[in-house]
């Protein structure tokens, strides 16, 4: 009885240890549970929500970019792609590898992918398909749950109308690259794209806008099941060119198969027109992406497609230099414009023979017919009274051997040589014969069809330093301002010794004794003024004589002569200036002047300098592409 009695003390002591075992333990469970519903609620609601519930940055919209009668040039067209949130699969490459059974994956792309993966958070989508079509959306849909962290995002792609017609002058855009990479978060977006050259490149952050944001709430998944809030992003700025897209188009189709450039000017304002540059390139190919075959047929091409030849090709300027040089000699007094110089056919200097392009001579020439009849005797002796130095001051003062600052990348200098340049540049002192050469537009002296262009608007205003622009305002990222008119300096020309200079360009095209009077606009009113100019490349050697070489156009295309002409109209109350080289083109009144002709007589017909507008049916044209 007595052990009995223990064994249930025993017992009873065991059971009641164990409840207060079960209470202590369930007291800490009603704690733990009071605390975190309780005093932790407010931290883990928000650690719930910021599970449930992404931030994502929303691309603005491209701004549109329009002539100078807004007719739109680049736009922004819907599209859509397929994109990857690493850390929301468990394998990056099963799930790339599953989703290129459904839609194509170049093993390029896999790479690019890869990198990109590696570069970003892994929490930034990354693009892996652009421009899907809707079937290409519709299989990646039904297969979204054997693809973790795929899904398919809605955005904007950029389209250029004209495509080639003005491709040097708008550029591209393209995928952002490592280099690129700033603190600007757009930039690891999927989809967002910056400006690469052209004035997408030049204008890029004013173009590109604000950013703004969506709060969507997710599954466990990461897919969105609904929008909690948008904030919508600021767009990014209407970009106005001078441009008029029909004069550029008539003038693209002049230079069509050659290597070339054209450049037309209103002369008041120095607004670019036109500005050509072929071969030339598809921008859209850009934007989507090259092939490695593309690329490589572009940057092989002899032509030089990606080069715009308008503001990065340097030329010797040949004869359309010799009004620079009779400037420079009328203000220094080296010669009158009456005083008569006799042309032989050639001039001698020491052991040194410089030829004129007419073997036989000009006979007597002023400064008028030497520049009608472009006689090299006259400027080699009119070079050699003024000295290097004056001619390159006077070049500098019309817009060349400096960058005009247009508003593109990639402009070049050109090059007017002085004896300080020649001594630092080659260490050697400079030479009479140097300068007889310089004084007919050879040597050393280098030019842009830009500058080409300048010179020519400068002389046919009366001397107003225009500077050359495409944006018809002046854009910032913050604010687009009118531009004003007429804020120009002098050049400081004496009227009367341009009156020379303009005479005798009026009688190149109008005389019959002109170099490109076959190329005269016969159009009362219409009239233009010119200069032509053929550039040698290299000369026919004596074996290429004895083979049967005679003539520049026998030669292999890349040793034949190149072709320049500038010229202004009309001529009475001038608007407009061009400037056209034409690569390996042959003569310059042959081949350059027809084409100039053909442009000038086009901008006056279309009146291309008239007052830019905003045409309203092409606004609505242009945002309606915007919204897709």
């Amino acid at each position: 009885m007595h052990r009995d009695s223990e064994r249930l003390k025993l017992f009873n002591r065991r059971v009641a240890l164990l409840a207060g075992g079960k209470v202590l333990l369930l007291s800490g469970l009603v704690g733990r549970m009071y605390y975190l519903q309780v005093v932790e609620a407010a931290r883990y609601a928000t650690l719930a929500d910021e599970n449930r519930i992404n931030l994502r940055l929303l691309l603005p919209p491209r701004g549109p970019i329009v002539d100078r009668f807004g007719r739109p040039l680049a736009v922004n067209r819907q599209n859509y792609r397929s994109v990857l949130v690493p850390e929301q699969t468990p394998s990056v490459e099963m799930t790339l590898e599953r989703l290129g059974q459904i839609v194509a994956i170049s093993p390029s792309d896999k790479r690019r992918i890869l990198r990109e993966i590696r570069r970003k958070r892994a929490f930034v989508p990354v693009t892996v398909r652009d421009n899907l079509d809707w079937n290409e959306v519709s299989r990646i849909e039904v297969n979204t749950p054997d693809l973790p962290g795929v899904m398919i995002d809605e955005g904007q792609s950029r389209k250029y109308i004209d495509g080639r017609e003005v491709a040097h002058v708008i550029g591209y855009v393209s995928s952002v690259s490592e280099k690129d990479i700033n603190s600007d978060p757009l930039m690891e977006l999927p989809g967002f794209r910056i400006g690469k050259a052209g004035v997408e490149k030049v204008y890029d952050l004013a173009l590109r806008g604000t950013g703004g944001s969506s709060q969507v709430e997710v599954n466990a998944l990461g897919r969105v099941i609904r929008e909690l809030s948008r904030q919508e992003g600021q767009p990014g700025v209407d970009l106005q060119l001078t441009i008029d897209i029909e004069l550029q188009r008539m003038v693209n189709k002049r230079l069509a198969g050659q290597s070339a450039a054209c450049v037309v000017l209103d002369i008041h304002t120095g607004g670019v027109l036109a500005m050509s540059s072929t071969p030339s390139f598809d921008p859209n190919a850009f934007n989507r992406g090259l092939s490695n075959q593309e690329w490589q047929d572009l940057v092989s091409n002899p032509m030089a497609p990606l080069t715009n030849k308008a503001i990065a090709g340097q030329y010797s300027p040949g004869s359309t230099f010799k009004m620079v040089v009779a400037l420079a000699a009328l203000e220094k007094g080296v010669i009158s414009s009456t005083n008569e110089l006799f042309c032989s056919g050639s001039l001698t200097l020491g052991n040194a023979v410089f030829h004129c392009w007419k073997r036989s001579g000009h006979g007597r020439v002023d400064m008028r017919k030497a520049i009608t009849q472009s006689c090299d005797v006259y400027f080699y002796e009119v070079a050699r009274r003024l000295g290097i130095d004056a001619i390159s001051a006077m070049a500098n003062r019309l817009g060349m051997g400096a960058k005009l600052g247009i508003d593109l990348p990639g402009e070049n200098t050109g090059l007017m040589p002085t004896r300080k340049w020649k001594m630092g540049a080659m260490g050697t002192p400079w030479q009479t014969g140097e300068t007889l050469i310089a004084g007919i537009g050879q040597g050393y002296v280098l030019t842009t069809p830009l500058q080409l262009a300048v010179m020519t608007a400068r002389l046919a205003n009366g001397g107003i330093a225009v500077t050359p622009h495409l944006a018809h305002d002046i854009v910032t990222p913050e604010k687009v301002t009118p531009r004003k008119s007429g804020d120009f300096p002098s050049v400081g020309l004496d009227p009367d010794h341009l009156k020379v200079v303009l005479d005798g360009m009026t009688a190149v095209v109008s005389s019959p004794h002109g170099t490109a009077h076959r190329s005269r606009i016969d159009i009362a009113g219409m009239e233009m003024a010119g200069k032509s100019g053929t550039v040698q490349v290299r000369r026919i050697t004596k074996l290429e004589r004895e083979q049967g070489v005679r003539k520049n156009k026998d030669l292999a295309w890349l040793a034949r002569d190149h072709a320049l002409f500038v010229a202004y109209a009309p001529v009475h109350a001038p608007r407009y200036a061009v400037s056209v080289v034409v690569e390996h083109g042959g003569g310059g009144s042959s081949t350059a002047a027809p084409i100039a002709r053909d442009v000038l007589l086009e901008a006056q017909k279309r009146k291309s300098a008239r007052p830019a507008v905003i045409e309203q049916d092409a606004r609505n044209y242009h945002r309606a592409e915007s919204k897709g």
